[in-house]
């Protein structure tokens, strides 16, 4: 029997929540409930988001809005979730749990909170457009199939490069990203957790490994389990081949750690 079944998924930024799909069979073939809530805005198909663009509903969306979003799903739930989250939702992840809402966290290949600078040319190359500074933020972003290929899609095959652009690119709220900036990303690194899990990939041109690990060694509380493990992944992750490898990966650490987040 689990001590804690109950998971919550957090999506990234720039992507479709149906990047989750496969994740949730798998894990709820293992015992779990697991969902995966699309951001506010979002709760459309790829195709008639990306008809939207640009957006002004979703332009409208704030970090903090974002945060309360999820915060009121994980205090929804019958108990404390597990929450797995990718990219700016891996950010979104660990935000829950300085809030003392989960049970267990896996931040995968997250963006950093605040205070943590990336000093990775490769960060700003994949990103910096979607800050959107100098242009309107009553207008979404749309990631370019280009950027897609070089900040998610990395080392896979041009048809996959674009199939898997074409299944999970969104429009994004600049005002959310920009957010990521402000005290509404901030944690408390010093404060107790409960098990944090962050997980990094060393092809990772969007949020660098190296960035990760910073944020790794941020968190200084000892009576806290944490693990860092770096393999060699690009962004997209949660899409790419070895997806069930990393699924397992994280259910085997959870399963390792449940008689730690049973008593979070």
């Amino acid at each position: 029997m689990l001590t804690s079944n109950t998971i919550l998924f957090c999506t990234g930024a720039y992507v479709h929540h149906s990047c989750w799909d496969e994740w949730i069979t798998y894990f709820n073939e293992r015992g779990y409930q697991a969902i995966a809530p699309p951001w506010p805005g979002k709760n459309s198909d790829p195709g008639a988001l990306r008809a939207r663009q640009p957006d002004a509903r979703l332009a409208s969306v704030s970090m903090a809005q974002l945060v309360k979003h999820y915060e009121d799903i994980a205090r929804s739930l019958p108990e404390k979730p597990v929450v797995i989250g990718h990219s700016f939702g891996g950010l979104i992840a660990q935000i829950l749990m300085n809030k003392g809402l989960v049970s267990a966290c896996v931040a995968i290949h997250a963006a950093p909170p605040q205070g943590v600078l990336p000093l990775e040319m490769d960060f700003y190359r994949s990103n910096t457009r979607a800050f959107g500074y100098f242009t309107s933020l009553r207008k979404t972003y749309l990631i370019s199939f280009k950027t897609w290929q070089f900040a998610f899609a990395n080392g896979l095959s041009p048809a996959t490069q674009r199939s898997s652009y074409m299944d999970l690119a969104i429009p994004e709220s600049k005002r959310i990203l920009r957010g990521g900036l402000s005290k509404d990303a901030k944690i408390d690194f010093e404060k107790p957790h409960s098990p944090l899990l962050i997980l990094a990939g060393s092809q990772d041109q969007c949020i660098p490994a190296h960035l990760c690990h910073r944020v790794y060694r941020r968190y200084t509380d000892r009576s806290s389990v944490i693990s860092y493990v770096e393999k060699q992944r690009s962004h997209l992750v949660l899409g790419l081949p070895t997806w069930e490898e990393d699924a397992g990966f994280i259910y085997q650490w959870l399963q390792e750690n449940q008689n730690v987040y049973s008593n979070a």
